[in-house]
């Protein structure tokens, strides 16, 4: 079986650019950067994608500018639920306040 590859973000923004950018096929592309021919068709489109203003909901973003937005959401999520945890906990001291 063979062991899956990772690659960094900035490798597949580089490899997809290749295509988007400079003109490359394909093919070309993901023989000049020893990945498949698949891999690199994703790549492509997830970076035409991006490059359009759309922010991916799976998975780790090519370009900086969505790397930022993905990075702000979850911060964005993390503040909500330390809010949540704060307005429950509010709660509870009130409730106890009342009962004494």
């Amino acid at each position: 079986m063979k062991d899956r590859r990772a690659f960094s973000p900035e490798f597949k923004c580089e490899a997809a650019g290749l295509v988007v950018d400079s003109g490359y096929s394909i093919t070309q592309a993901s023989e000049a950067m020893g990945v498949g021919k698949t891999a690199m068709q994703r790549w492509v489109h997830q970076l035409i994608r991006e490059r359009g203003g759309a922010t991916p909901v799976a998975g780790k973003a090519l370009t900086p500018e969505q790397q930022r937005i993905q990075e702000l959401e979850a911060y964005i999520r993390k503040i909500e639920r330390e809010k949540n945890i704060l307005k429950e906990a509010t709660a509870l001291l009130m409730s106890e306040s009342f009962t004494r």
